[in-house]
């Protein structure tokens, strides 16, 4: 959440942040609760200090008469201390619920618009592959070469759910690896992650996991959910705790599994793999102090770039727009490799993302660091793909087509695949 203080002093700024997101927060009504939990903290804080006074004074000599008087004011205060917090309790509720929905600021340069199409492509690398053949889409591929089963998966697990069979095991451990060699040599430690976390962590990292609107599995009657990303489980394991200075930044990766309902995905652009309930993904994160972020930000996606451009693929990075951006994040870049069953003649799909969320997510979680001032301050937390596999062997199986219906392993992946060359049947 952004800082609550600044709601008065920054509100015309956040309310047109609310309306560049296209989203609906009613600024005025939160600082109208703000002002009213002010008011009745205020007042209880008088009270209890009033019913202490009238306990001293009950102490004292007096007649029965006196002392009467008293017990019906001491009476009168604890009813009227109980009232103010019970109402304090519902205005208190009603204010972090609306203070959550409210986004986080976006950076000066992130474009301004509604949705996906209005996003702005900062960079193209490589060229798009040019096939003397028609070339067939990854679910063409996959049953052709008896790589992928949807039949099957919708049968045991329902629409969206697959199989992945032969040398698509192949060749989504060996991406995982390859992925998973560089981010460690850029200093990242790996995990593999929970795929349950409690529903506050969620809520803290900005997933909503209840809802008709939200894209959350959860597990009832636990107070848990399935992870729809290890950012969730990665950014709640400091939650709570004030770290050195120090040790930042604190680079990590996490490996997990990803559940998502992705309720109402429909369309050619979400077919096959490219929307899914299941899949893996080995996810980047880093906390680390404010005036890093930018910075961190930006090796993220380079190591994205490096990861999908050691591949051969075509792809471009993209400029998240402020109404696409999500309510955590500040800034957030894309990458869109060039897919040529998508759509009639090939089109760009997002593989990656990166994300700086600066301090929302850590005032959510309570995650601080101790300043050479003495002082405690929120960290900021940025989360990037480092490789979601599903849209990988998109990628992969897609651009790497041959003529005869075979696929050809990326150099890199080679000796991942046990020397593996090809995918032909």
């Amino acid at each position: 959440m952004i800082d609550y203080r600044e709601l008065r002093t920054r509100r015309d700024e956040i309310a047109k942040n609310i309306v560049d997101r296209n989203m609906n927060v009613d600024v005025d009504e939160a600082i109208r609760l703000q002002d009213k939990r002010s008011e009745l903290m205020k007042l209880a804080e008088d009270l209890r200090a009033a019913r202490n006074l009238n306990a001293q004074r009950m102490k004292g000599k007096m007649d029965n008469e006196a002392r009467q008087a008293l017990i019906n004011e001491g009476r009168d205060i604890k009813e009227r201390i109980a009232s103010t917090e019970s109402e304090l309790e519902v205005v208190d509720k009603a204010f972090n619920t609306i203070i959550r929905q409210i986004p986080n600021y976006a950076h000066p340069s992130a474009p301004v618009g509604k949705e996906d199409k209005d996003n702005t492509a900062i960079k193209y690398v490589g060229k798009p592959p040019v096939f003397n053949f028609k070339p067939l889409d990854h679910v063409q591929l996959g049953e052709k070469l008896d790589l992928i089963d949807f039949e099957t998966g919708t049968k045991v697990s329902g629409p969206k759910f697959y199989y992945l069979k032969n040398e698509a095991v192949l060749l989504q451990m060996a991406l995982e690896n390859y992925a998973m060699n560089i981010v460690i040599k850029h200093g990242f430690t790996p995990f593999i992650t929970p795929d349950v976390a409690k529903e506050e962590i969620l809520e803290g990292i900005g997933f909503n996991p209840r809802g008709a609107e939200s894209n959350i599995y959860t597990v009832e009657g636990t107070g848990t959910a399935l992870v729809g990303t290890a950012e969730i489980t990665l950014g709640g394991y400091y939650s709570g705790e004030t770290l050195e200075k120090s040790a930042l930044p604190i680079r990590m990766t996490g490996l997990s599994h990803c559940f998502r309902r992705e309720a109402g995905a429909a369309g050619q652009f979400s077919k096959g793999l490219y929307r899914v309930h299941q899949f893996s993904k080995l996810e980047m994160f880093v906390i680390c102090l404010p005036e890093d972020s930018d910075r961190l930000h930006e090796e993220i996606l380079a190591i994205e770039e490096e990861i999908f451009s050691g591949l051969g693929l075509a792809y471009r990075v993209v400029d998240t727009c402020t109404g696409d951006l999500g309510a955590p994040a500040y800034r957030k870049f894309d990458i869109e490799a060039w897919m040529p069953g998508r759509g009639e003649e090939g089109e760009y799909g997002e593989v990656t993302s990166t994300s700086n969320c600066t301090d929302y997510q850590s005032r959510n979680l309570n995650v601080r660091y101790k300043d050479d001032d003495g002082k405690t301050k929120f960290v900021h937390m940025l989360n990037g793909t480092a490789v979601a596999l599903s849209r990988a062997v998109v990628a992969v199986l897609e651009n790497y087509q041959q003529e005869d219906g075979s696929i050809r392993i990326p150099d890199v992946l080679v000796p991942l695949m046990g020397g593996r060359k090809e995918i032909r049947r």
